[in-house]
């Protein structure tokens, strides 16, 4: 694949060059190399797509931004010549051309759509930490126009009520010439008999009254990547509302919203997790099982644990949906304190706060020993 050109170059600007001097530079290069003044000349037409993908990077200031700090790499599948993005043919081209000099369409017809495309829908969906982690399939009954099964979406009675329209003569468009400083352009427009479907009906469904849709229920099943998180988009396309007279769906916007866990918060793709003990556990050490998103491990707590103490679990925690590998568990120590004792418990609490400031009799160690002993039945009662 041959090496894409400087936008910058491609326009004859510079990096620090103002809106007005992008423009008036497109202008200068679109003029010249417009498919009208060069015909049957692919070169020029090249030329012509380069200079529109050029200044439709450049015009934007978010893309802009993004070009000057990752140069081309930073458009993939974000439009300007991108995988996904750009302009699809050369009436997108056209359309963005007649937007800087007032005109339409470049002498290029534009076919209309049939009929009239269908809105967006949106829902909400709510997915457990559980679901997050692994990815969910969810089917759901979403209410919404469908395409009326009497008619097949024509909104005809039968294909004898279907008629050209004798307006566009089936085209869909009609056609206006304009004179400009470049000589004639002509432009299309959707005809406004047929609203663009070049047919007229003269007897409709007695289903859907003509509109090729009614108003029901589809069964839909939602793909739900793993990692997605609180308040992102996911996107079906054509599962929205159906269109007017054959025209195309609207897409279905699907809103991720996360149910509250019973032991875990996340915080990214980190999660964390609050683990209480009791002092003697913490004084002394311990092992113990703690839950995670997979299941429970155990865990080690060394002696002398102080409260605050967080400790990791490499890879146990979620998915980031935009890279490879997965965050941790962040496990937080609290450590629980009663607040009474009895007089042996508070005893025994009297012997760990004279601590070492002094060396204990080898009686008195056994005695430390039952008390640590007992203090630690209770704490851990």
């Amino acid at each position: 694949m041959a090496k894409k050109r400087d936008y910058y170059d491609i326009l004859g600007v510079s990096k620090g060059a103002s809106k007005d001097e992008l423009k008036k530079s497109y202008r200068k290069t679109a003029l010249k190399y417009h498919p009208d003044r060069n015909p049957d000349d692919k070169g020029a037409e090249a030329k012509f797509k380069e200079a529109a993908e050029a200044y439709e990077v450049l015009s934007d200031e978010q893309k802009r931004a993004r070009y000057d700090q990752y140069g081309h790499a930073g458009m993939s599948n974000q439009g300007g010549g991108g995988q996904h993005g750009g302009f699809g043919n050369m009436e997108d081209i056209f359309s963005q051309f007649s937007d800087i000099f007032g005109g339409g369409g470049g002498g290029r017809q534009q076919q209309q759509q049939r009929g009239q495309r269908g809105s967006n829908l949106r829902i909400k969906v709510s997915l457990t930490l559980e679901e997050i982690n692994e990815g969910a399939t969810k089917k759901i009954k979403v209410k919404k126009y469908i395409g009326c099964n009497t008619c097949g979406g024509s909104g005809a009675k039968d294909r004898n009520s279907v008629k050209t329209c004798h307006t566009c003569n089936g085209s869909g468009y009609v056609r206006r010439v304009q004179q400009t400083f470049l000589g004639q352009m002509q432009t299309t427009a959707a005809c406004p008999t047929c609203h663009g479907s070049g047919e007229i009906i003269t007897n409709k469904c007695t289903s859907c009254k003509g509109e090729g849709r009614v108003y029901g229920e589809e069964m839909i099943n939602l793909e739900i990547p793993a990692g997605v998180s609180e308040g992102m988009q996911l996107s079906m396309n054509g599962k929205g509302n159906s269109g007017v007279n054959g025209g195309g769906s609207g897409d279905l916007l699907i809103n991720i919203k996360e149910k509250e866990h019973e032991h875990f918060t996340r915080d990214g793709s980190n999660i964390l997790y609050e683990l209480d003990v009791n002092f003697a556990d913490a004084a002394l050490g311990t092992s113990m099982e703690v839950p995670t998103l997979t299941g429970k491990v155990k865990i080690t707590l060394p002696q002398g644990t102080p409260s605050g103490k967080i400790f990791r679990l490499r890879g146990k925690g979620l998915p980031s949906i935009q890279s490879y590998g997965k965050g941790d568990q962040l496990i937080h120590v609290n450590i629980w304190v009663p607040t009474s004792f009895t007089p042996e418990e508070k005893k025994a609490l009297e012997v760990i706060r004279k601590g070492k400031s002094f060396q204990p009799s080898d009686a008195e160690k056994r005695e430390r020993k039952g008390l640590f002993d007992k203090m630690k039945d209770f704490f851990g009662g």
